[in-house]
């Protein structure tokens, strides 16, 4: 399989003039645009773009340095009615959102594969089947923070937006043939839609690990611990992990700990910052150890319990459950989608652990309808739910009658 490769690699704009002058020719050509943006996660705090990457028929390939321009309110007005062509495009609305860039019609290569049946949707594996050329990938986990930016990884952002205008055409003559173009329309216009998630009341309990500290007072630590790096990462913008990894706050929580030296004589309280920032640790400790406002044992974040919980817990949701989930795997066969882009797992999961009052294909739809399922979706399951909410209901009965 060929690679693919650039005619040549662009350099990076990162002034005023040079990036009017790429607007105007972006706005002079015509159809839909490829969009993408690099972050700095695992490296940074901020989940900010450093690098933005625009290509358009007849314009060609932008690498724009969103640090250096600022706000971009130009290039929205140029491109902002026009179809965007983002791949995975929930990882980067946030960050292009965040400069002034917000699509208002979206095509999402990724989503787009998954509709269209494709076993791998990953940029290089759909590259890969569309196209007929190999995608090197190595560069996806760089910190784009780096100025200047290498050669090799300008030109892997430049193809990922390059060849992405192909890739949607090969896709969305897929879902035409497929006739699932409808089904992409709503799932497209959901992404753009989704609000940004809230804030959790406890980001801490997040803490990889957390299930091994007992007692509210070793949790207070945890708490305390958590709130002290995070602080730390804002003020360095730096990734959490790299200045105190979790398994490091959890260890220390755990741990009998008497003074600083005993922190600091911790072998499993490790990290670039563990000894560096000692006091500011020791500090959050002591806050943990002192403080009246014990954490709860489990989070007060309303939630439903895991499935597997569910035949102690509730066997009639654990029934409805067991009888909705292998008629949507039989659904979503046969229509060549995965079951998780049928219905969402979270929607089944609550809508089998609460439903409505009254089971009818209404009552069903409307729920579905509140959760968030798009009509493609409430007019493929709504009707085998009911079904299988009506068929547990049933079966205690039924399994009365057969052992009599």
């Amino acid at each position: 399989m060929p690679t693919a490769r650039l005619a040549r690699t662009p350099h990076v704009i990162d002034s005023r003039e040079e990036y009017l002058a790429a607007v105007a020719e972006l706005a002079a050509a015509s159809g839909p645009v490829a969009v993408d943006a690099e972050r700095a996660s695992g490296f940074r705090y901020s989940q900010r773009a450093y690098l933005i990457q625009v290509f358009r028929r007849g314009a060609g390939t932008f690498l724009f340095d969103p640090p250096a321009i600022g706000a971009f309110a130009e290039l929205q007005a140029a491109i902002g009615e026009v179809e965007w062509v983002l791949h995975a495009a929930s990882q980067d609305l946030s960050c292009l959102r965040e400069v002034g860039l917000d699509p208002v019609l979206l095509f999402d290569t990724e989503l787009g594969a998954r509709l269209a049946g494709m076993p791998r949707v990953g940029l290089g594996a759909v590259v890969e089947e569309t196209l007929g050329l190999h995608l090197a990938k190595e560069h996806s986990a760089a910190d784009w923070s780096t100025r200047p930016l290498p050669d090799s990884w300008l030109t892997y952002a430049a193809l990922d937006v390059e060849l992405l205008l192909d890739v949607r055409d090969r896709i969305a003559e897929r879902l035409e043939e497929a006739g699932k173009s409808t089904i992409a329309a709503q799932e497209f216009a959901a992404v753009l839609a989704k609000p940004a998630a809230e804030p959790k009341a406890e980001p801490w309990r997040r803490l990889s690990g957390i299930s091994t500290v007992r007692g509210q007072r070793a949790l207070a630590v945890a708490r305390e611990l958590w709130r002290a790096r995070d602080d730390y990462a804002q003020e360095v913008d730096t990734s959490p992990g790299r200045l105190l990894p979790d398994a490091s706050i959890v260890a220390a929580a755990r741990a009998p700990l008497a003074s600083k030296r005993d922190l600091a004589a911790l072998k499993t309280f490790m990290g670039r910052a563990s000894r560096a920032q000692i006091d500011r640790w020791w500090a959050a400790i002591e806050a943990g150890l002192a403080t009246d406002d014990l954490p709860a044992h489990r989070s007060s974040e309303e939630s439903i319990p895991p499935p597997r919980s569910w035949a102690d817990r509730s066997p009639e949701a654990d029934r409805r459950y067991r009888g909705v989930r292998p008629r949507l795997q039989a659904i979503a066969e046969g229509i060549d989608l995965p079951v998780e882009n049928l219905l969402t797992p979270e929607h089944v999961r609550r809508i089998c652990w609460a439903p409505p009052a009254e089971i009818t294909l209404q009552s069903i739809g409307e729920t579905l309808s509140g959760l968030g399922a798009r009509p493609w979706q409430i007019d493929a399951t709504a009707q085998a739910i009911a079904e299988a909410f009506v068929e547990a209901l049933q079966e205690p009965v039924e399994a009365s009658e057969s052992g009599s």
